[in-house]
């Protein structure tokens, strides 16, 4: 029994596991920074290990759901759409500045901002997982992360990528959006972290 509960454990360990890497740039800038742009890029990203572009998952989703119960296709297409806005950003801004915050560091994330630098935060993959009740499989979603000037984009100070941050819940989550949103919200949590060992030197 012992053994079993050891290898849960470590298989668990694996399967929620994130990479973040740091592409260019250092964290140097951020120390002095009391606020903090972010912009969300979800204009072109793929989906599942197949990695289908996001209109043929949503269409072939759709048909799917139709399949089941003729008009609930395009129900969870409008759910699918709002996910951005009213989940995902949402998630990833409460839970980064709520970090930042237990690590006392005067720093915020807003969007709309008129400062320095921006954030950009840019989805490029994403796989919703799944839950069946008794086994279930969490969200992941790889985004590239890029703090460039506000006023020259094309400046990059820092660039990060994000690999595979694992979204769950402890009990059950049967919206697919939900699981996604835990891990726009990992994502946040991991680099909060590593803002605060790194800028604050």
């Amino acid at each position: 029994m012992k053994k079993l509960l050891i290898a849960c454990f470590l298989f668990s360990g694996a399967a929620f596991a994130q990479d973040m890497n740091v592409i260019k740039g250092d964290f140097h800038f951020i120390k002095d920074q009391k606020e903090m742009n972010v912009e969300f890029d979800y204009s072109n990203f793929t989906m599942m290990k197949e990695n289908k572009p996001e209109a043929q998952y949503v269409e072939e989703h759709k048909a799917d759901l139709d399949k089941k119960a003729k008009g609930n296709g395009k129900i969870w297409e409008k759910k699918w759409i709002a996910a951005k806005d009213q989940i995902w950003t949402p998630k990833f801004l409460e839970i980064a500045n709520i970090v930042l915050t237990k690590e006392k560091k005067d720093l915020n994330f807003q969007e709309g901002l008129q400062t320095p630098y921006t954030l950009i935060v840019k989805t490029v993959w994403i796989y919703p997982g799944w839950d069946a009740g008794i086994m279930k499989q969490p969200a992941k979603v790889t985004t590239n992360l890029k703090f460039v000037e506000t006023d020259n984009k094309s400046n990059v100070l820092l660039e990060i990528t994000s690999e595979e941050a694992p979204g769950d819940q402890w009990g059950n989550n049967f919206s697919n959006e939900s699981r996604i949103g835990e891990g726009y919200a990992k994502t946040a949590k991991t680099l909060s972290k590593l803002i605060s060992k790194k800028a604050y030197k």
